[in-house]
């Protein structure tokens, strides 16, 4: 399993021979300028809620690739609309896909698409796929909730929001991994705006300073499991 820092809370991941996108949010990011998202493959698009930071190059990566867009209902609904394949989930659910496993579960954030209408509930990923499971918690809170993943699922990684105001900082991440009982984390959702600015060593040291690994990827970055 193969997974490339985008920028901000997006991620491509690779598993054998089928491309996955999280939460593309490429092209108005300043600081993945050097991204060109039309030469991106995606044959699956998981969107963890409907906020423009997440979405805003969903319709465009999947009408070039035909990629099949994997969210909460409301958001599948949103792009069945536009034309684009979907498959609808709902927190608790999980299905088989033909790269692996995906459980769609709870996180504690909003979820409006820009226009201010309704993008159901946020959410998050755990995917079991190629041996190696990793959980993608989208844009959340600390939520005890995340206690209920390794009751399922041992994780090889998990992918923590770390830049604060809008999600959980650098302490709570560090509780959320002991939480999903997974020291090795990558950190996302920081830097892209001054709101979630953060000092790299010092979130860097406290991971370290609890025995855990905190991995912070330049964008365009890949990391193998």
């Amino acid at each position: 399993m193969q997974i490339t820092f985008y920028g901000h809370a997006s991620l491509g991941i690779k598993i054998n021979d089928v491309h996955i996108l999280v939460d593309p949010f490429i092209s108005g990011n300043p600081k993945a300028s050097h991204i060109n998202i039309e030469t991106l493959k995606a044959d699956y698009i998981l969107v963890t809620h409907a906020h423009q930071d997440h979405i805003l190059d969903v319709e465009a990566i999947a009408k070039r690739t035909g990629a099949v867009v994997v969210s909460n209902f409301e958001i599948a609904t949103h792009f069945d609309k536009l034309g684009l394949e979907n498959h609808p989930m709902n927190h608790g659910g999980q299905w088989d896909f033909e790269f692996g496993n995906v459980k769609y579960v709870n996180a504690i954030h909003t979820s409006s698409f820009p226009d201010g209408s309704y993008g159901g509930q946020p959410g998050g990923f755990v995917i079991e796929g190629e041996h190696k499971n990793i959980y993608i918690a989208g844009d959340t809170a600390l939520t005890m909730d995340m206690k209920l993943i390794p009751l399922f699922t041992k994780l090889d990684l998990a992918i923590i929001p770390i830049g604060d105001n809008f999600t959980m900082g650098i302490e709570e991440a560090i509780l959320a991994s002991d939480f999903v009982e997974c020291d090795k984390v990558l950190g996302y959702h920081f830097d892209t705006f001054g709101y979630i600015e953060i000092d790299h060593e010092a979130a860097k040291r406290k991971f370290f300073d609890k025995d855990k690994d905190l991995m912070l990827l330049e964008i365009g970055e890949s990391i193998e499991l």
